[in-house]
């Protein structure tokens, strides 16, 4: 398939209320996008989003969203698309984890917090992708995964179960998406300062973290930056991928449980 020129106006960022997803409602209006902006619990957090995205000269539309809601799924994204004039990037930022032993996880628990950050991400993806394909325009379509997506780690074990899970889907969406001009990839966060951490962007420089290369936490921003340009027409030849924003986080598996001086890690 021959590259097309291809430019970006819509976009459904889900979970902008804060965090990362405000932050890429922000990039992305900044890039020349009118954005789409989801929220669960936080309507105040949301409007926000969307005043500031319009202080940017782009168009806002905002609407309450429950990824766990499967059969209402599909109508948020069209409903936003429709009223944003279209959908060309859909950033797929919606899952939480329920720290908890393995043991001690109830199947309820399981199956809330998989249908969370897997089956609505599905769910959001696949309606988002059905547009893009009838639009015949391509489109970019981008998950926010976690460096646990590629690492596990103790008492997340249905997160980290569902994320694996995402992160092989945007891998059979990119080969089957493909032929349609339509880019899927991966973005996956290490630990970020924002406030579903009680911190703040400006936290991460005061913060200091030894096991990580970089020597911080990341910011919000920082995970926006990439996004933003997976969402661009520079990115027109990415597609499979799945980048770690981590600081280096990853790289450290075998330096850090070489070097481990005691056994709290197995707290969680």
């Amino acid at each position: 398939m021959t590259a097309t020129t291809f430019l970006p106006r819509y976009a459904i960022v889900t979970a902008s209320d804060s965090g990362i997803g405000a932050a890429t409602a922000l990039a992305l209006a900044d890039a020349g996008m009118d954005v789409g902006i989801t929220w669960h619990s936080d309507e105040e957090g949301a409007e926000r989003t969307a005043a500031a995205v319009r202080e940017r000269g782009r168009s806002a539309a905002v609407a309450r969203f429950d990824a766990t809601d499967l059969d209402r799924v599909a109508g948020v994204v069209d409903s936003l698309a429709e009223r944003l004039g279209g959908l060309d990037v859909f950033v797929n930022n919606a899952g939480a984890s329920v720290p908890r032993p393995f043991l001690d996880v109830p199947l309820s628990e399981w199956r809330g917090t998989v249908a969370l950050n897997l089956d609505g991400a599905f769910a959001g993806m696949q309606a988002a992708a059905r547009r893009m394909v009838a639009a015949g325009t391509g489109g970019r379509i981008i998950a926010v995964t976690s460096v646990h997506a590629h690492q596990p780690r103790v008492g997340l074990a249905a997160y980290i179960a569902a994320k694996h899970g995402l992160s092989g889907l945007i891998k059979t969406m990119a080969q089957e998406l493909g032929a349609h001009g339509i880019t899927a990839n991966a973005v996956a966060p290490g630990e970020i300062a924002t406030a579903a951490s009680g911190r703040t962007s400006a936290d991460a420089d005061r913060t200091h973290r030894p096991g990580v290369p970089l020597g911080r936490p990341g910011k919000a921003e920082e995970v926006a930056a990439v996004i933003a340009f997976l969402a661009s027409a520079d990115a027109s030849y990415v597609t499979g991928a799945d980048w770690s924003v981590d600081g280096g986080m990853l790289q450290m598996g075998p330096q850090a449980g070489s070097h481990l001086a005691d056994d709290s890690w197995r707290e969680g």
